[in-house]
């Protein structure tokens, strides 16, 4: 077993085919966000030196994130910097395409409204 409760190795998965490891992996990351903590994450805080990591949730209540359960960190941990490589390959091939799938481009859309940087229209413009 893992050092890591959240973290399996690919051998785990029966990864016979690609759709196989696409499918457990889309399954492991699902159950690891419905472990952490709720809402939407945003950086706070008075002070740029202590940003805050708060998660505002539907009804308008926030928690701090650093001080909710430890489903937070794995959340964390798992979605370290580690994966922009792959991330950004996946988005470029797609950028690439004609028709590039729909979950691809409402990702994008997604981590555009998150991400900094100018917030492009995303194609939302005629």
């Amino acid at each position: 077993m893992s050092a890591h409760p959240t973290r399996g190795t690919i051998s785990r998965v029966h990864a016979d085919s690609p759709a196989d490891l696409l499918g457990a992996a889309a399954d492991r990351l699902e159950t690891l966000a419905a472990r952490a903590t709720a809402g939407d994450w945003r950086v706070t805080g008075l002070l740029a030196t202590r940003p805050e990591v708060v998660a505002v949730r539907a009804d308008g209540s926030t928690e701090h994130v650093a001080e909710a359960r430890a489903g937070s960190g794995a959340w964390i941990a798992a979605l370290s910097p580690a994966l922009a490589p792959p991330l950004v390959a996946v988005l470029r091939a797609a950028a690439e395409q004609p028709a590039p799938a729909a979950d691809l481009v409402a990702l994008a859309r997604a981590l555009l409204t998150r991400l900094p940087g100018p917030s492009p229209s995303c194609g939302t413009e005629p």
